[in-house]
């Protein structure tokens, strides 16, 4: 490993414009991680990345040595293809829930590694652990037997995987350098990577309740993840989505969650059916499950009518330690003490669903949080009884805000109800996936 010799000279390389290696970069990682370079120099660094950008040589090799900063998963005893969907976060997005069994179900291993909600964005381990006693905390052990026996496992990221981006992140977070697009690829790809995956779908989400706003941006991010990708040596497809209204029907974990089983029962929002089965398709062509799109999309649609794919669910609630009559009876899952309806003041039709603001609602009641130490209510959250495009009359609900109180969920039924608007015309609603970037 080439050594650091002077961090300020590798600081005023990159703020002048200069590029680093794939050793030297290894060597600036590993010298943070051993304390050799402090917080503050890093954050200059990050901020003269923010301002001057990586190519996707500086990129790949930041991501390598960022993975490389912690154990990487092997898996070798899974045999299966290794396939994993990430997406960059979005208001009501419990697709992972639903679509890592439904994969798994058609013979691909989908070991997955999620992260917990924060700001207006849910997590996908919050909503899992609105199940009681489901266990996200597995041992790299027991995460590798699950997905060896279940097809599938659902974790968290533990502290041998890729601890530098942890450390890392935490001062993107506060020096205004989240935005930028090679440190968000290298943040992504390097947790992705640990996990010993062949291949890795991306839901790139566009829109208002998205961390991208805007479908360039959500593009630009998508393509930079799959060359970067591909660069490291494994098989990547992206899916730019809108996000310009919630997915589904449901905000908040146990709601998320009991949707999430009900798309696994053949049930469920169309939209979230939708999304969930054109991310499916990608992953078992990744995985060469199935050579076109129109017999992976038959053979999903197969496991989700003939109940494999809820049985699959069943297998992974077992083996990670939840309660399983929860997938049999949906009521089983954490319900709120108060349940306020939201009510249209005027006659119309949907025209929009403001997704950011009802994230915020959300948090609000209990359903996020805005730190990463604070805890979640799992019952807490919004149920919307409209989508975009829908007819409603005066006095008709538009949702029902759940929380532990009425005078929490009080609080927010403004809020809840200025996120709808309502309009003369039927607006036709615009599809999930806006393209696919190969």
């Amino acid at each position: 490993m080439k050594r650091i010799v002077n961090p300020v000279e590798f600081l005023k390389r990159k703020r002048d414009g200069g590029r680093h290696s794939s050793s030297e970069l290894s060597a600036w990682i590993g010298a943070y991680m051993d304390g050799s370079v402090a917080d503050y120099q890093m954050s200059a660094w990050l901020m003269a990345c923010f301002q001057r950008g990586l190519d996707d040589d500086e990129t790949v090799g930041l991501t390598e040595a960022m993975l490389h900063s912690g154990k990487v998963l092997a898996l070798r005893s899974v045999r299966r293809p290794k396939i994993d969907k990430h997406s960059t976060g979005g208001v009501g997005d419990k697709i992972s829930i639903c679509l890592a069994p439904l994969v798994a179900s058609c013979g691909v291993a989908v070991p997955m590694i999620s992260g917990r909600g924060l700001g207006h964005t849910g997590g996908t381990l919050d909503k899992l652990e609105a199940i009681p006693g489901f266990r996200v905390d597995l041992d790299a052990r027991r995460f590798e037997r699950t997905v060896k026996q279940v097809g599938v496992s659902m974790i968290g990221q533990t502290a041998e995987l890729a601890p530098a981006d942890r450390r890392i992140y935490g001062l993107r977070d506060v020096t205004a350098t989240v935005e930028c697009i090679p440190l968000i690829v290298a943040s992504i790809l390097s947790k992705k990577l640990a996990e010993g995956i062949d291949g890795l779908v991306l839901d790139v989400k566009a829109g208002r309740g998205a961390f991208m706003k805007d479908r360039k941006s959500a593009r630009a991010l998508a393509q930079a993840l799959v060359r970067v990708g591909r660069r490291a040596g494994k098989s990547v497809v992206a899916l730019v989505t809108d996000m310009s209204a919630p997915i589904g029907r449901s905000i908040g974990n146990a709601l998320e969650t009991r949707e999430a089983i009900e798309i696994l029962r053949n049930e469920g929002p169309a939209d979230t059916r939708e999304l969930t089965l054109a991310l499916g398709v990608e992953m078992l062509l990744l995985a060469g499950a199935e050579k076109t799109r129109t017999r992976a999309r038959a053979r999903l649609e197969a496991a989700l009518a003939s109940g494999a794919a809820l049985e699959c669910f069943r297998r992974m609630v077992s083996a990670q330690g939840g309660d399983l009559r929860v997938v049999d009876d949906v009521t089983r899952l954490p319900r709120a003490k108060a349940r306020l309806a939201v009510t249209a003041k005027q006659s119309g039709y949907i025209t929009e669903i403001e997704p950011y603001e009802l994230g915020l609602a959300a948090v609000a009641l209990g359903a996020g949080r805005t730190r990463a130490d604070q805890r979640v209510d799992p019952a807490a959250g919004i149920e919307l009884a409209v989508q975009v495009g829908d007819e409603i009359e005066a006095g008709a609900p538009l949702a029902f805000v759940h929380a532990k109180s009425r005078a929490v969920a009080a609080a927010e039924l403004e809020r809840v109800r200025a996120s709808f608007a309502i309009g003369k015309k039927r607006r036709q609603t615009a599809p999930r996936v806006l393209e696919t970037i190969v």
